[in-house]
């Protein structure tokens, strides 16, 4: 069933090839990522959560990672730039800046204050351990 064709994209891609100066593309690189391609694993054990989030071509300093109670919050500021050399002269300079986002709840709160962030290789990895005092409690049935 996840085969489906989704009825944007169809449209889009036929369009595309239909008429493509009708849509603006970056002369070089990507444009723009959307929330949905930050590809997240959410890995769990007894004590803490595991985050992978995939951020490829972002430096580490324009990623920035908040935690506040359950919920964590990405962002990620990208940048394209155009490098001059020297004896060049420059008739025609373009580049893109956006920031991309995105924010998910876990079952658990979490203890921020012990969270660490790593990143290597174009993949953030958070280890966000859980709030001892807040989690939930089995009852005894009488």
């Amino acid at each position: 069933m996840n085969s489906l064709v989704s009825r944007g994209s169809l449209f889009d891609d036929f369009f595309k090839d239909f008429a493509p100066g009708f849509y603006v593309r970056p002369l070089h690189g990507d444009g723009l990522p959307q929330p949905s391609q930050i590809k997240v694993d959410v890995k769990e054990d007894e004590a803490s959560y595991t985050v992978h989030a995939e951020v490829p071509g972002v430096p580490k300093e324009d990623i920035h990672v908040s935690v506040e109670g359950d919920v964590v919050s990405l962002r990620a500021e990208v940048r394209q730039h155009d490098e001059k050399k020297d004896g060049e002269k420059v008739l025609r300079s373009e580049r893109y800046f956006g920031a991309v986002a995105r924010s998910f709840r876990l079952p658990t709160e979490l203890d921020a204050s012990q969270a660490k962030a790593k990143y290597d290789n174009g993949v953030l990895t958070l280890v966000l351990p859980k709030k001892q005092g807040g989690s939930a409690q089995r009852l005894a049935i009488e």
